[in-house]
C-alpha cells in the first residue's frame, strides 16, 4: 500500500463508520471493479462511507496529504473517473437512502443511490424523476454531468429538475447548494460534474407518471437514409410527449429478429409517448412505417419496466469506448457518412446512437445552468461495446476515425457523460461560453484541485502554475 494511502487509513480507522476496505482484504476485490471494464485499477484505500461524516473525514484525512481521491456512486463513469491506482476511492454505496414526499411531488436521495432506487421509491407514489435509461447506473454522477433519458423532452434534464444540493467540499465543509444559498455553485452543480465536491444528498422535483407507450420496431438497411431524413424533419416540430431515439447498428441474431435481417445493418427504433396512449397512436404508426413490419411492436408499459429494459445492453465488466458530439441538423452528408460507418461496425453490441433533444430541455435558458449548449438538439454518441481486451485497438479506432469524418458537420460542444477518458482537451468545448464561469466557480470551492478525477475544470491557481512553468521551458 503506497504510504500516503497507509497514512489516510490510520488516520481515520478509530472514527470512520463505515468500511475501510485495503488490498487484501476479503471485500477489496469485489468493490474495486467498475462498470467499464476497461479500467482495472488498484485502489490504495476504498473508504465506503456510512453517512456525510464519514464523507467529511476521508476528503480531509486525504487532502492533508495529498492523496489522489475518486468518488464512487454507482461506477458507470464512461471515463473511469469512478476509481483510481494506488489512491483512495470515496464509494457512497452505503448511502442509497430515499424520502418522497408524494404531495410536495419532491424526494431527497443520498449520494450513492441508482437509478433504479430511486424509480423504486418515487414509482409507490406514482411520481417519476426524469433520469437515464439503466437502472444500475449511479443517480449522482448522471445528473452533476446534465442527466438525458426518456423523459428528457416531456420534463426536462435531469440537472433542471433539482432544487437543491447538499455537498461536502474540498476543505470538508457541508454546504447547501440552491437558488437562495451558494447560487453560483447551485449554477455550476447542474452540468458541471464532480469538479465541486462530493453531493450527498439532491433534493429534486418529481412528476405524475406510471405508464406510457413503447413502440419499437427496425428498419433494414435500404431504408435507413430515408428514415434519417424523416426523423431528421419531423423531431423539430414534435409533441413534447414524444421521445423517439435510433440507433445504427448490426441486428441481432435473436428469434425477436425476423431472419432478414439478422446480422445485417438497421436502424433500430425506441419511440416512448407519455401522453394519452389513443392520440399518440397515429404519430407512432407514423414513424413507424418505414420499418419491417414483422419487427414493429406497440404497448402500454410500467415506467418501472421500461427503466430496467437496457440494463442487460450495458453489463458491468464489458468495455465501453465514446466519443459524443451535437448537430444543429443532420446534412445528407453526414447520413451518408453514417450508413457507412455501420457497415464497419465490429461489434454486434456498438452502436451509433442518435437523440433528439429540444422540448423542455430546450426551453430553459442556456445561461440558467452550466449543462452544454442547448440550442443543437441532435445529439451522436459512438458507443462501442465489446468483451476482449485484445480487440482494444480496432475498437476505439473506429470510433476515433467515424468521429474525425463527422467532426466537421459538428457543432462545437460535448455532452461531458459521453466522454471517454482521453478527451480533456475537450472539456472546455463543453461548457464554450460559460467556461469562465466554470473556473471562476471552481477556484472558489476547490482551488487546490482536491476533486480532479473528473472531467476536469482547473482553477485559475494551477492554471497560472502550468502557463508559468510552460513559459520557463522556453
Amino acid at each position: 500500500m503506497p504510504e500516503t494511502a497507509e497514512e489516510v487509513f490510520s488516520l481515520l480507522r478509530e472514527q470512520f463508520q463505515g468500511d475501510l476496505l485495503l488490498p487484501g482484504d476479503a471485500a477489496y476485490e469485489a468493490s474495486r471493479g467498475i462498470w467499464n471494464g476497461m479500467f482495472d485499477r488498484r485502489p490504495g484505500l476504498i473508504a465506503r462511507c456510512a453517512d456525510v461524516t464519514d464523507v467529511q473525514s476521508a476528503i480531509r484525512a486525504a487532502s492533508s496529504v495529498g492523496l489522489l481521491t475518486a468518488v464512487r456512486c454507482g461506477g458507470h463513469s464512461l471515463a473511469g473517473f469512478s476509481t483510481c491506482d494506488s489512491g483512495m476511492v470515496i464509494n457512497l454505496s452505503r448511502m442509497r437512502q430515499v424520502i418522497v414526499d408524494p404531495e410536495a411531488r419532491r424526494a431527497r436521495f443520498a449520494g450513492g443511490c441508482l437509478l433504479g432506487s430511486i424509480d423504486t421509491a418515487t414509482q409507490k407514489a406514482g411520481l417519476v424523476f426524469p433520469s437515464g435509461v439503466v437502472s444500475h447506473t449511479g443517480a449522482g454522477g448522471l445528473v452533476l454531468g446534465g442527466g438525458t433519458g426518456w423523459l428528457t423532452r416531456r420534463f426536462g434534464l435531469s440537472c433542471d429538475n433539482v432544487a437543491a444540493f447538499t455537498l461536502v467540499s474540498a476543505d470538508g465543509s457541508l454546504l447547501r447548494a440552491d437558488a437562495a444559498n451558494n447560487p453560483d455553485l447551485f449554477w455550476a452543480l447542474r452540468g458541471g460534474g464532480g469538479n465541486f465536491g462530493v453531493v450527498t444528498e439532491f433534493e429534486v422535483k418529481l412528476h405524475p407518471l406510471s405508464s406510457l407507450m413503447l413502440a419499437e420496431g427496425l428498419c433494414p438497411e435500404p431504408g435507413i437514409r430515408r428514415l434519417l431524413e424523416f426523423w431528421r424533419d419531423f423531431m423539430p416540430e414534435a409533441p413534447l410527449d414524444l421521445k423517439w431515439n435510433i440507433d445504427l447498428r448490426l441486428a441481432p441474431h435473436s428469434e425477436k429478429v425476423p431472419p432478414a435481417l439478422r446480422g445485417r445493418p438497421v436502424a433500430g427504433n425506441s419511440l416512448v409517448w407519455t401522453g394519452d396512449p389513443e392520440a399518440g397512436q397515429n404519430c407512432l404508426e407514423r414513424a413507424l412505417s418505414l420499418c419491417d413490419r414483422d419487427s414493429v411492436s406497440s404497448r402500454v408499459v410500467p415506467f418501472l419496466a421500461l427503466q430496467t429494459m437496457a440494463d442487460s445492453d450495458f453489463p458491468h465488466g464489458r468495455r465501453y469506448y465514446t466519443k459524443s458530439g451535437y448537430f444543429s441538423r443532420l446534412d445528407d452528408s453526414t447520413i451518408d457518412s453514417m450508413i457507412e460507418a455501420v457497415a464497419t461496425i465490429a461489434s454486434p453490441q456498438t452502436q451509433i446512437e442518435l437523440a433528439y433533444l429540444g422540448g423542455a430541455a430546450g426551453q430553459v435558458d442556456a445561461r440558467e445552468t452550466a449543462f452544454g449548449d442547448r440550442s443543437a438538439p441532435f445529439i451522436m454518441n459512438l458507443l462501442a461495446n465489446w468483451s476482449e481486451p485484445a480487440e482494444d485497438a480496432d475498437h476505439i479506432a473506429w470510433v476515433r476515425g467515424v468521429f474525425a469524418r463527422l467532426r466537421p458537420a459538428m457543432k462545437p460542444g460535448v455532452y461531458v457523460n459521453f466522454m471517454s477518458g482521453d478527451e480533456q482537451d475537450r472539456v472546455p468545448e463543453a461548457y464554450r461560453e460559460r467556461w469562465d464561469r466554470m473556473v471562476a466557480v471552481k477556484s472558489h470551492y476547490d482551488p487546490a484541485n482536491f476533486f480532479r478525477m473528473n472531467q476536469n475544470v482547473q482553477p485559475r491557481t494551477l492554471n497560472g502554475l502550468m502557463g508559468q512553468r510552460n513559459i520557463a521551458a522556453k
